[in-house]
Formats: C-alpha cells, sequence, structure tokens
C-alpha cells in the first residue's frame, strides 16, 4: 500500500515537470514566432539629398536650395521647475520671442512643434541646446498607462527644403519658379516653368544619404565595418552661359527704354555667332520667383519662345536669301517700285518710301513691301514652304526652355496663290518667335549654317564634376557665298537705310527692322510689335542680337523704338570692364600695313 502511494507521488511530481516543460517550450515557441516590442540596436540615420543650383557663367548662384528643419519638444518631458529655463535658451538659440514660445506650449499638452523654418544654422545650434538641456536635467522622463517610461526631449527633424533666389528678379522669367509638394512628411521642390521646369530632372536630388549601425547606450550610431552607408548624391547644379555683369546691364536697358516707350513688354537676345551660346536673354517684364503675387501672372512666361506674332519685315531678308541661294536674282536687278503704291488683286501694297525703280538689294536696304512682293513671286509654294523650314521656322528653336510656341506659315499649295506669296514676304499671315527669328539671322553671320541657342553651358555633379552640354551639329541651310552676300545687303541697311541708328564705329554691325500690326478678334488695329534682328562683330568676335517691342505707344516705327534698344546693348559690350567687343581691335587690323608678296 505504501509503494503504492509513493509510485503516485512520482508520477504525479512527473506529470507536473512534464507540464512545466510543455510550458515552457510553448513560452519559448511564441516568442520566437512573434515580433517582440524590445528596443533594436540598431539605429538608421538619413539625410535629405538636395536640389542643384543654377549658376552664372561668371560663377554665382542665381538659385539654391536651403534645407529647413523643424524643432518639436514633448511639453510632459519638461520639467516644470525648469520649464522657464528652456524658454529662455530656445529663444537666444532660435530667435523665436519667449512669448510666443510659451504660446506655443499652452496650446496642446504632448509633442508641439515650435518653428516650421529653421535654417540649417539655426538647426546645427539648436541641436547643440538640446544635448545640454538633457545634461541640465531640463527633461525628465513620463510614464504611459501601460507602465513604459518615455524621454523625448527636444528634437531637431528635417521637414524640407526652400528655393532661394539670392538676386530676387534678375534672370527672370527666364529661370522660371517652383512649386512645393509634400511627401512623406518632407516637403520638396519641382520646376513648374523655365529652367526650373526644364532642367527638373537634372536639378532633382538623386540618393539620399543613409546610415545603419549598431547604436550605444546613448543612441548614437557607431560607425565599423558592419555599417551600411549610402553618401548623399545632390541634384545636379546648372551652369548657364550667361553672365550676371552683362545680364543686369541688358535687363535694365529694357526697363528705361520700355518706360520710355510704354510698352507692354520688351525682349533682348544676345548670342554667340559661332557657338549658339546665349549670353543674354532678357525681358522688361521680370518678377521674384520667391513673392509671386497676382499682378506678376502675365510676366511669369518666357515670350522670347513663348509668344509668337507676324514678324513683318525681319522676314525680307530670309525671303531674299532663298532667292539669291537658288540664283533666281541678283542683288543689282531692279524692280518696279510703282512709287509706292501697288494694287496686287484685291491688296493694296504700299512703301513708306516711294521708288520708281529699285535694284533688288535695295528692296532690303529701304525696306520695300512692294519689292519684296513682286520677288517673292519666283519662288513656288514648295520651294517658299521648304525655305522658310530650313530657317527654323515652325520648328522649335532648340532652346533649352518648356512651352515654346512654334509659330505658324502658309501651307505649300497657299503659297503658290500669288496673293499669299506677296503678304508673306513681308512678314504677315505668318507667325514666328522672338529666338526663332534670332536663330533665323544667325545664318547669315555663321556662314550659312544654322545652330541652335543654348541658355546652359554645362551641368556639375557631386561626383563627377562639369559636363559640357551636347551641341546638335551645325546645318548649312544657305551657301556660304549667299550668307557673307546678306551680310553685305544688312550691313548697308544699317549705314544707308532703316537701321542707321544702330551704327557703331569700329565695328560691323547689320540688320534689318520690322514694324507690324496686331491683329485682335480678327482685324488689324493701331497697335504694333516692332523688332531689329541683326549682328556686331569685331576681328574675334561675332555676336547674333534679336530685339522684340511689343506695343510701344509713343512711337511705333522699329528704327526709333527696337533699334536704340540693340545699339545700348552693343554699347555695354564695348565697355572695358565687358569687352565683349572692341572696336580697338577692328581699328588696328584697318590700319595695319598690306604686305605685299613678291
Amino acid at each position: 500500500m505504501r509503494h503504492s502511494n509513493k509510485s503516485k507521488k512520482i508520477l504525479a511530481l512527473f506529470l507536473v515537470l512534464l507540464l512545466g516543460f510543455g510550458i515552457f517550450l510553448a513560452v519559448m515557441l511564441y516568442t520566437a514566432i512573434h515580433e517582440r516590442d524590445i528596443p533594436s540596436i540598431y539605429s538608421e540615420e538619413t539625410s535629405k539629398a538636395q536640389r542643384g543650383n543654377i549658376i552664372s557663367a561668371d560663377g554665382f548662384h542665381i538659385t539654391a536650395t536651403q534645407k529647413l528643419y523643424k524643432a518639436v519638444v514633448n511639453t510632459k518631458n519638461i520639467d516644470p521647475d525648469k520649464r522657464e529655463l528652456f524658454v529662455q535658451l530656445f529663444s537666444i538659440y532660435s530667435g523665436i520671442t519667449p512669448d510666443e514660445i510659451r504660446q506655443r506650449l499652452r496650446t496642446r499638452k504632448g509633442s508641439v512643434t515650435l518653428s516650421y523654418h529653421i535654417g540649417p544654422k539655426e538647426a546645427m545650434y539648436l541641436k547643440t541646446l538640446a544635448f545640454e538641456l538633457r545634461k541640465l536635467k531640463v527633461f525628465i522622463e513620463y510614464e504611459l498607462p501601460n507602465g513604459q517610461r518615455v524621454l523625448q526631449g527636444l528634437n531637431i527633424i528635417e521637414s524640407g527644403e526652400a528655393r532661394r533666389y539670392p538676386y530676387q528678379k534678375l534672370l527672370t522669367p527666364l529661370i522660371g519658379y517652383p512649386r512645393k509638394m509634400e511627401e512623406d512628411g518632407y516637403t520638396r521642390i519641382y520646376g513648374i516653368k523655365g529652367l526650373e521646369k526644364y532642367f527638373d530632372q537634372e536639378l532633382n536630388p538623386q540618393q539620399n544619404k543613409t546610415q545603419k549601425a549598431m547604436r550605444d547606450v546613448n543612441g548614437y550610431l557607431i560607425l565599423n565595418k558592419q555599417s551600411s552607408i549610402k553618401s548623399q548624391i545632390n541634384g545636379f547644379d546648372i551652369k548657364l552661359n550667361i553672365p550676371i555683369a552683362l545680364q543686369a546691364r541688358v535687363e535694365a536697358i529694357t526697363d528705361r527704354i520700355k518706360e520710355t516707350l510704354q510698352a507692354d513688354e520688351i525682349i533682348a537676345t544676345v548670342m554667340e555667332a559661332k557657338t549658339g551660346k546665349v549670353i543674354a536673354l532678357a525681358s522688361s517684364n521680370r518678377f521674384d520667383p520667391s513673392h509671386i503675387r497676382m499682378d506678376d501672372y502675365p510676366s511669369l512666361n518666357t515670350n522670347a519662345i513663348e509668344y509668337s506674332f507676324e514678324p513683318g519685315s525681319v522676314i525680307k531678308p530670309i525671303i531674299f536669301s532663298l532667292l539669291l541661294d537658288r540664283h533666281l536674282i541678283n542683288p543689282y536687278d531692279m524692280v518696279n517700285g510703282h512709287n509706292g503704291r501697288y494694287q496686287m488683286g484685291r491688296k493694296l501694297i504700299v512703301d513708306e518710301h516711294a521708288f520708281q525703280m529699285i535694284s533688288a538689294e535695295n528692296v532690303i536696304v529701304h525696306s520695300s513691301n512692294i519689292g519684296i512682293a513682286l520677288l517673292g513671286q519666283k519662288l513656288n509654294g514648295a520651294e517658299f514652304t521648304e525655305g522658310l523650314q530650313r530657317f527654323g521656322f515652325t520648328h522649335f528653336s532648340g532652346t533649352d526652355l518648356p512651352y515654346e510656341k512654334r509659330g505658324s506659315i502658309p501651307s505649300s499649295a497657299q503659297l503658290n496663290n500669288y496673293l499669299y506669296k506677296a503678304i508673306t514676304s513681308y512678314g504677315y499671315g505668318m507667325r514666328s518667335n522672338t529666338m526663332q527669328m534670332l536663330k533665323a539671322y544667325n545664318v547669315f553671320n555663321n556662314g550659312g549654317r544654322i545652330i541652335n541657342p543654348m541658355i546652359v553651358g554645362s551641368t556639375i555633379s557631386d561626383h563627377n564634376g562639369e559636363t559640357p552640354m551636347q551641341v546638335q551639329a551645325p546645318v548649312q541651310v544657305i551657301s556660304p557665298a549667299t550668307a557673307e552676300r546678306m551680310k553685305l545687303i544688312l550691313i548697308k541697311t544699317v549705314n544707308e537705310g532703316t537701321g542707321t541708328l544702330a551704327k557703331t564705329p569700329g565695328l560691323e554691325v547689320g540688320g534689318k527692322t520690322g514694324t507690324a500690326h496686331i491683329a485682335k478678334n480678327g482685324r488689324y488695329v493701331n497697335s504694333y510689335h516692332t523688332s531689329f534682328v541683326g549682328f556686331a562683330n569685331d576681328t574675334k568676335h561675332a555676336y547674333t542680337i534679336g530685339i522684340t517691342v511689343i506695343n510701344p505707344r509713343t512711337v511705333y516705327f522699329a528704327s526709333i523704338t527696337a533699334v536704340p534698344v540693340f545699339k545700348a546693348i552693343v554699347d555695354v559690350m564695348v565697355e572695358e570692364k565687358y569687352l565683349h567687343l572692341d572696336p580697338r581691335a577692328v581699328a588696328a587690323a584697318q590700319s595695319a600695313p598690306t604686305v605685299e608678296h613678291p
């Protein structure tokens, strides 16, 4: 009997041990397959990469990105006895008044954002302050309902980025403007107009910096061989071909003459003839990208490419060169000027200056509508259309800007009609933008070759350095001989014709004026577009310059609206501190003795 009781006790003890072991295994299994809420011995830190900058040719930062930080504190962690100490110290480091800090701390209990717009330097100081406040025991732990104790203190967190424009309106609307977008609680910048839009992909940050490593007891990362690190790759910087020194002076010229003429806008563009580098692109209508107001809305477009218009007489040299290149005319052929009035079908064509007979080249020099209308009849519709397209009309100019308006020309079938042919020959019935016209005229100043105007010269990356932009190879549009003859005719136009105010002693200057009515609601009104497109060269440098004046009110002839803008720009370019053009070099070359060879 005793033996039986003893066996039962042993069995009971065994079962209890077995049950305990089973519970132990069950707990271990549960722990293995379920997530455990225990602190990780690893930490990860992320630093956001930044949007690239836009830099002028002379090295000035036109736009730059600044990181923004926010300061967050948990009011439950602030020791009530040291609350005022926190307020005073945070005020000193942040520049926010103590009263404002107290007010924000009173808004709620728990996590409070004291500022959303802290710059990088202030953020660095505040991070140091946060560390010192912990040492001073300004922050104390508090207990959650589940018994967990929390100590957060003051946290300085990256909150986004802001675009800075230190030169405010300079180079607008060319550089455009951005907008802000929220991404996972971080404010990013994206381009909307101008260069900010066109190069948005290049400017955008490429890769954020991340560091994953073991942490020490204070939460700091221990960087060693086991650490995982990704380097920060910021967006590319964009370097312009435009120097600030010249751009600012050209903008000042457009501002001054716009006020004198009471015009809607003046657009001026300067391009290196051989390379296509745009070294100035100015508008009298500008805005501050950091503070765009409703009044700025009409100025947001880059009208050098986004505004198309009937060009008027500046198209005449293009038509003349097509005729010359096909050997359909000779510059010395005589043309009947019909004494300034000529009825062509239902259209009466009128000249400002009446001529009975005039040489073909003087049709350009004195801007005869009748003369070019008659000469243009020598081209058939296909030749007319194909020729204008070769000069770049109806095509994008290739300029590195978005939202270009390509303009239009009549179809080949329409241009087989004598009347369409006539009015298109003197710049009506078609549309072009300022940049297209500049590109077309540059053919005369570049040996008959057409090239794309380029505003940006290179991109600059953190890792690969500076990379020049790819440039499209020049295309021969007319023969070099035709281009040279057109240069001589345009120089004669400045010396003897409608562009005499553009003359600059010591330089090779040529160009053509254009004055055209503005059409509104299908009818031409007494408002005008005036233009002057030409070139200014010395012995080493060659520039093509295009001017468009939109709706001047005091006077409207291009010779006294657009030409003075051209002349003022050339005058700036010959100043010694800029010296883009050097009349002294021309004078020296002309005065050099001729060496006779035996």
